[in-house]
């Protein structure tokens, strides 16, 4: 196995030589217009899969494959003589499904939109259930003051006015006379 940023390293390096080659070297007619989005090798560096979107229809799309697919071997000579490895991958072309995916959040975030303004319709003329403020504030005579520790003074005086107090703060000592251990 190899390690994994030479993998990525050679991956996009693929990406790079493929898109170059599809802009400048191929040309054939049925070649639409193509984007290469993504390259993925696999660790032992003897598959590549590229992943690419064309703009137009789906005759378009079709005719981009098959214009792929014939001309793998040019491409795949060219990804071997620039890349220098021992083994050249072998290519894989694959429609990534990018432009659909986008469309369909774009067509959930719409009718989110449409939800939220339908709520916020609903809620124009609405009022609270409870109080305007449900919050309790603290009124002028009320004394909120966190600094003092009054309350810790109050516990170490009830402390020592315990005459059964022995130091533990376990209810019982258990069989064996120890502190803390219940009998069994």
């Amino acid at each position: 196995m190899v390690d994994a940023a030479r993998a990525r390293k050679l991956a996009d390096r693929i990406q790079q030589i493929v898109a170059e080659m599809l802009e400048r070297r191929i040309k054939d007619p049925r070649l639409g217009f193509v984007t290469v989005t993504d390259t993925r090798i696999t660790n032992d560096l003897r598959d590549a899969t590229v992943y690419y979107t064309v703009y137009g229809s789906d005759g378009e799309r079709a005719e981009t494959a098959a214009a792929l697919e014939s001309a793998k071997g040019v491409i795949r000579t060219e990804v071997g003589r620039k890349t220098g490895v021992r083994h050249t991958p072998s290519i894989t072309f694959v429609m990534d499904s990018l432009m659909e995916n986008a469309a369909h959040i774009d067509d959930l975030l719409a009718q989110a939109r449409a939800r939220d303004a339908e709520v916020a319709k609903a809620a124009q003329g609405a009022s609270p259930a409870g109080e305007a403020n449900p919050y309790r504030e603290a009124g002028p005579d009320e004394d909120e003051d966190l600094d003092e520790d009054d309350d810790d003074e109050d516990l170490d005086e009830d402390e020592d006015d315990d005459p059964d107090f022995d130091g533990h703060d376990i209810a019982e000592d258990g069989e064996d006379g120890r502190p803390g251990r219940p009998p069994s």
